[in-house]
C-alpha cells in the first residue's frame, strides 16, 4: 500500500483550517487516515480540525484492542468520534472566540482488506477501481438533502448559493449522528480522502483524469492541490490519496 497527503491554504483564505493525520507504521494498530475541515471565525476552525485529528489519533494509538478487530473497528471510530464531539463542543462553550465552531471530519481504518469508514459533514471519500471514480461516502449537507427530496438535480447544485451548508458537523452540537460504513479494497484500488476545497475547484472527472496519469501517490496529491489552486483557490485544499498496490 503506498499513500500520500498535501494539505494547503489555497489562494483566498488567509488561515488553513483544514488538518490530517496519516497514522501508519505501528505494530500494534492498522493505518488509519483522518482528514477534518474546520469551521469558524477567529481562526476556532483551525482549533476544531486540530483538535478533531488530535483526538483520534490518540485515542486509535492508546485502543490498539478495538481497532485490530473487525468486530469492534466501527463501533470504535463511532465512539472515537462522539467523544470528539464531546471536547470540541465543551471547548467552544468555554469561550466567546471559539463559539459556534467545528468540523468536518473522516477517519478510515485499513484493516484486513476491507476500509472502515466513519465520517460527519462534506468531507469526502472516493474510491477509484477498474478506472472508474465513485463517491463512497454522502455529504451531509443542505444541498444534499434537495437532491435527495427531489427538488434539486445534481447539475443545479453545482452553483447553488447555499452549496456549502452542511447539516452535522463535530462540534456543534452535544450529541452527533455518525455515518459508518465498510468498503471491501480489490487490487489497485486507490481511495481519496479529501476537503471541499478540492471537490468545489475541480470535477470528479478531472479528479480521476489527474490521478490516473499521475505515476504515484505523492505526484497525484501535488498536481489536485495544483489545479484546484489554478481554478481559484477559494478554500482550503487537502487529499490524502491511497493506493492499494
Amino acid at each position: 500500500m503506498r499513500f500520500a497527503a498535501k494539505s494547503d491554504r489555497g489562494k483566498v483564505r488567509e488561515l488553513n483550517e483544514d488538518s490530517y493525520r496519516l497514522i501508519t507504521g505501528h505494530s500494534n494498530v492498522p493505518d488509519a487516515f483522518i482528514v477534518a475541515d474546520g469551521m469558524g471565525g477567529h481562526s476556532s476552525g483551525e482549533v476544531a480540525s486540530g483538535m478533531a485529528v488530535e483526538f483520534a489519533e490518540q485515542y486509535i494509538l492508546t485502543h490498539p484492542e478495538v481497532f485490530s478487530h473487525e468486530e469492534s473497528v466501527l463501533s470504535g471510530i463511532k465512539k472515537l468520534m462522539e467523544e470528539a464531539n464531546t471536547a470540541i463542543f465543551t471547548k467552544a462553550s468555554e469561550s466567546q472566540s471559539n463559539f459556534g465552531m467545528g468540523t468536518t471530519f473522516i477517519t478510515v481504518v485499513m484493516l484486513n482488506n476491507k476500509m472502515y469508514i466513519g465520517h460527519v459533514g462534506d468531507s469526502r471519500v472516493y474510491l477509484i477501481r477498474d478506472g472508474v471514480i465513485e463517491k463512497v461516502t454522502t455529504d451531509h449537507s443542505f444541498i444534499e438533502e434537495l437532491i435527495k427530496n427531489g427538488s434539486l438535480t445534481r447539475e443545479e447544485a453545482e452553483n447553488h448559493p447555499k452549496k456549502n451548508v452542511i447539516t452535522r458537523a463535530l462540534g456543534c452540537d452535544q450529541e452527533i449522528l455518525v455515518d459508518t460504513l465498510t468498503v471491501e479494497v480489490k487490487d489497485e484500488d486507490i481511495f481519496v480522502l479529501c476537503t471541499d476545497g478540492l471537490t468545489n475547484m475541480l470535477r470528479e472527472d478531472e479528479i480521476l483524469d489527474i490521478i490516473l496519469k499521475s505515476e504515484d501517490p505523492e505526484t497525484a496529491c501535488n498536481e489536485l492541490v495544483h489545479c484546484a489552486n489554478e481554478k481559484g483557490g477559494e478554500d482550503n485544499i487537502t487529499v490524502i490519496i491511497i493506493k492499494n498496490s
